[in-house]
């Protein structure tokens, strides 16, 4: 068994939710490449023994940052990332085509370019569903089972969240790859974590202390009724009369049903999004109290650690986006639980080689 923990790398790290999943599983986390400023700022703040760089990685030369992180070709044992995935979500895809013409869509062959540099032992690639169906993950297959890499039938699965301990519905692609062999997934939860058991002991927000949790949201008169009529422990805006129903709503009754809905105590909540604090984007307002959840909620259901720090030098809108666009930790957690053990295994059939 190694005793020095397992080094990773973390592609696209936004505020940290990868990072947070791969060092509470033991990895040490050797890098983070985030493009803004904030998101960095509060990756930093959060992460501080882990170097971060600020840049578009397509324009990085990876033999560099190899160099700069005293990598030799091969010693890394995970590269891990989530390339942006808004050019594969499913608001842009709703023509029935897996993706659109997004610049985005091609930071995926930044991530093999990193790879044919670096030969991590490991790669774990995780993103919307919508890349599962696309031909570049074709073409990153191929190209990567051409370097070596072991990826079986069930690589790229799509899994939802909730099945891992994570308190809400989120489907997401995991694709895993190992030069040493298949890395078995993890094994679903036999029972879900719901929102009563990560935000119920929390304390109505504006005394607890904590901005995430404090920061106020004005409302107007009508969305304010609107949320206090809506049902509580999972009610939905259908069940409101109809003079509470916005004229939007009253035009199209059967679109964005969750909008204006309740979470329930007992269940998962809906997927957390950018906008996540905002009822009118989803089933965001909070099981019984007359608000949207806050954002110290929002970042619990997404299970990051109760003291993880936010920046909100952008606003609370960006402070949200950031939230809702990060990787569920513990998502991350089991995974990177399945390739520690894996990673074990090939060290350790290494040393039963040396010994014969």
């Amino acid at each position: 068994m190694r005793k020095s923990k397992p080094t990773a790398i973390d592609l696209f790290c936004g505020a940290g939710g990868l990072t947070t999943g791969l060092k509470k599983a033991g990895f040490k986390v050797l890098a983070g490449f985030e493009l803004d400023n904030v998101a960095a700022e509060t990756y930093k703040s959060n992460h501080k023994g882990t170097r971060i760089f600020i840049s578009d990685i397509s324009r990085l030369n990876p033999a560099e940052v190899m160099a700069e992180l005293k990598l030799e070709k091969g010693q890394l044992d995970l590269l891990a990332g989530c390339p942006p995935c808004q050019g594969f979500s499913t608001h842009k895809t709703r023509n029935k085509s897996s993706s659109v013409e997004d610049e985005r869509n091609n930071l995926i062959f930044s991530v093999l370019e990193f790879i044919r540099t670096l030969e991590p032992k490991t790669i774990m690639i995780e993103n919307v569903p919508g890349l599962a169906k696309d031909p570049r993950i074709e073409e990153f297959k191929l190209e990567i089972g051409n370097l070596g890499y072991k990826i079986n039938e069930n690589t790229i699965q799509v899994l939802d969240a909730a099945d891992f301990g994570v308190p809400q519905r989120r489907k997401r692609m995991i694709l895993q790859a190992s030069r040493f062999g298949y890395i078995p997934p993890p094994s679903p939860v036999k029972e879900r974590k719901t929102v009563k058991q990560a935000i119920g002991e929390l304390p109505s927000p504006g005394m607890s202390g904590d901005a995430l949790h404090d920061l106020p949201f004005v409302r107007s008169e009508k969305v304010n009724e609107i949320i206090k009529n809506v049902p509580k422990d999972g009610g939905s805006r259908a069940q409101l009369p109809l003079e509470l129903w916005l004229p939007c709503h009253v035009k199209r009754p059967g679109s964005y049903r969750d909008v204006y809905g309740r979470m329930a105590w007992n269940d998962v909540s809906p997927t957390i999004t950018g906008g996540c604090t905002n009822p009118s984007k989803g089933r965001f307002i909070h099981p019984v109290q007359d608000r949207a959840i806050t954002l110290r909620e929002a970042a619990l259901l997404q299970t990051f650690p109760p003291g993880y720090k936010f920046s909100l030098k952008k606003g609370k809108d960006f402070t949200a986006l950031m939230i809702g666009n990060a990787l569920p930790p513990d998502l991350i957690y089991a995974h990177a639980k399945k390739y520690k053990e894996h990673l074990n295994t090939v060290i350790a059939g290494d040393k039963e080689c040396l010994k014969s």
